[in-house]
């Protein structure tokens, strides 16, 4: 499997042993007091290895809590001096990095709202250069995995080699429980694409409340993440920003107590028997690929009919009466409607653009 980036594997400059790295701490920093009880807690929790706040707040309405600012990097430099942990916090422009990196900050992220700009992006990796501090690259608001990568390259270009993404969800306009949707099939693409990237997963910010944590940290430790990223306040119900997604450091350590941690592999028994298993898969996955070439061999033979004949691409009451059967079926056979659906709809768009083919070809 080829690799994505030229980095240095995360164990190296930021050890956590066998278990997943924990980065923890307010939405924002808005006094030192404030940063200071909560960072003293969370250095009791042995998971947590990195203190985080944000200093400059990108917010929507100018009106809002924006950030300490400057005032900030002395409050972080004395977490970091009094409990030992890294710290880090968002930079959104070449400013805040010359700022940072000149204060001592071990490590930084790229905000969602900064990662969709290439031009922003292309500035900050600039004010990068000839640093060796670690950058965390958080998933763009949409969901677009191109360039999500495109924002890791552009700041491994610039010599970074110490990098991480984060998955924080993508804006999703259907009814959803979540703040923004996990799409858990992007960042497992990212690990697929990239194996040596480390991902790490922010649930705060997936969520959007608190009661739904444990179960995004629980499915992140199981998609074998690299680590969390959580939102925690002294006093969430004060937090000037992100008060409802945050939570109290002794709700942050009975969720990491109450994480499972599973084996990523089990004993020759259990070996092979998953061997197995994962043979019968991969037999099903031939026959399923067969069957739909078969089918889309009909396809093009119903393309060439209707052509001949004069007919329309599109039968609509047809497509609406296989839709409404198939969907049926699968159901009585267990599976899940928005699995069939969009199942359904990804072979009808195939099936449609190949009898456009057959219609066009003037042969």
């Amino acid at each position: 499997m080829e690799h994505c980036f030229d980095i240095d594997p995360m164990n190296q400059w930021l050890p956590c042993g066998d278990k997943p790295c924990v980065i923890a701490g307010p939405c924002s920093a808005e006094s030192e007091e404030q940063v200071m009880e909560t960072a003293r807690e969370l250095a009791k929790i042995p998971m947590v290895k990195v203190f985080r706040a944000g200093l400059w707040k990108p917010r929507t309405r100018p009106s809002t809590f924006e950030g300490v600012g400057d005032a900030g990097l002395d409050w972080l430099i004395r977490v970091k001096q009094e409990t030992g942990l890294k710290i880090t916090t968002e930079v959104a422009n070449p400013v805040h990095v010359e700022k940072v990196l000149k204060a001592g900050i071990d490590m930084v992220w790229l905000g969602a709202r900064t990662v969709v700009n290439p031009f922003s992006v292309q500035e900050i990796a600039e004010a990068l250069k000839g640093s060796e501090i670690p950058v965390m690259v958080k998933n763009p608001l949409n969901p677009d995995l191109t360039t999500w990568m495109g924002a890791l390259e552009r700041i491994n270009r610039a010599g970074i080699k110490k990098m991480v993404a984060i998955h924080r969800g993508f804006s999703f306009y259907k009814h959803s429980p979540y703040r923004n949707d996990p799409m858990w099939e992007i960042p497992i693409e990212l690990k697929r694409l990239c194996p040596e990237l480390p991902v790490i997963v922010d649930p705060s910010h997936i969520c959007g409340k608190t009661d739904l944590l444990h179960v995004i940290a629980q499915r992140a430790i199981d998609l074998e993440m690299n680590g969390l990223m959580i939102e925690v306040h002294i006093r969430p119900k004060d937090a000037l920003t992100d008060k409802q997604q945050q939570i109290t450091p002794v709700h942050l350590s009975g969720l990491l107590f109450g994480l499972i941690l599973r084996k990523t592999s089990g004993n020759a028994e259990f070996q092979n028997l998953l061997e197995e298993l994962r043979s019968e898969i991969d037999k099903i996955d031939q026959q399923l690929i067969d069957i739909i070439a078969q089918r889309m061999s009909i396809v093009d033979q119903i393309g060439h009919y209707k052509r001949e004949n004069k007919i329309t691409i599109l039968q609509l009451k047809r497509w609406n009466q296989i839709f409404r059967e198939r969907i049926e079926n699968g159901e009585e056979l267990g599976l899940n409607r928005e699995f069939i659906m969009k199942l359904l709809e990804i072979v009808h768009q195939e099936s449609i653009q190949r009898q456009i083919n057959v219609m066009n070809d003037n042969d």
